[in-house]
């Protein structure tokens, strides 16, 4: 009986977390009630609440969730001693466009969010994991007079910009999704190309 109970509340906060997810990526989190979720969740607002106490608590869940989705692609990649510095651009390159071709949205959302809680962020400490990964000091070993950074940002925004400015594109009429898929497959090969070009540069 116990056991029936506590799959009915893993099962009922998934359904929670998963209208979450939705419900805030399609609005922010300025824009979204507690109500849309729980309408979204098909339950009714006082169940929400129950378990989840406010959409405060619910967000930093879901934006965390988001945010390790967005990096974590990396992470594990910056300080693997057994690949070289070319692998470990090709393997980022190809792991970001598949994660981000199942979820085209994530970018946005977690770009709008970050403006508005630069704190949350930090507490990932993304950035002293790069500073200090295994990926930065092959970087400057292969081309000492390069700011790392410079490399990663070239990097990431090759591969997460096409996603951002996708909207405006399929507005314009020039992108359909099956050539957007096309353009990114091809990318998954162009842009580990250009970035050891980027590295031969003096």
């Amino acid at each position: 009986m116990a056991k029936i109970k506590e799959n009915k509340q893993a099962s009922t906060e998934e359904k929670i977390k998963e209208a979450a997810r939705k419900v805030f990526t399609q609005k922010g989190y300025a824009a979204t009630r507690t109500r849309d979720i729980a309408e979204e969740a098909g339950l009714n607002l006082a169940l929400l609440n129950y378990y989840f106490r406010s959409k405060e608590k619910l967000f930093e869940m879901i934006m965390k969730e988001k945010m390790q989705q967005l990096f974590g692609v990396m992470t594990h990649l910056l300080n693997d001693k057994a690949t070289t510095l070319d692998q470990k651009v090709e393997q980022i390159v190809s792991n970001y466009i598949d994660m981000l071709m199942q979820n085209p949205d994530l970018p946005l959302f977690v770009l709008s969010e970050i403006r508005n809680n630069t704190g949350m962020f930090r507490q990932l400490q993304v950035g002293k994991l790069i500073r200090n990964s295994h990926f930065v000091k092959q970087l400057k070993e292969r081309q000492p007079g390069l700011q790392p950074l410079h490399f990663i940002v070239s990097m990431l925004g090759m591969v997460v910009f096409p996603f951002v400015s996708k909207p405006v594109f399929q507005s314009l009429e020039v992108l359909s999704e099956d050539s957007f898929a096309e353009m990114m497959k091809q990318r998954k090969v162009l842009v580990p190309k250009w970035m050891k070009a980027m590295l031969k540069v003096k």
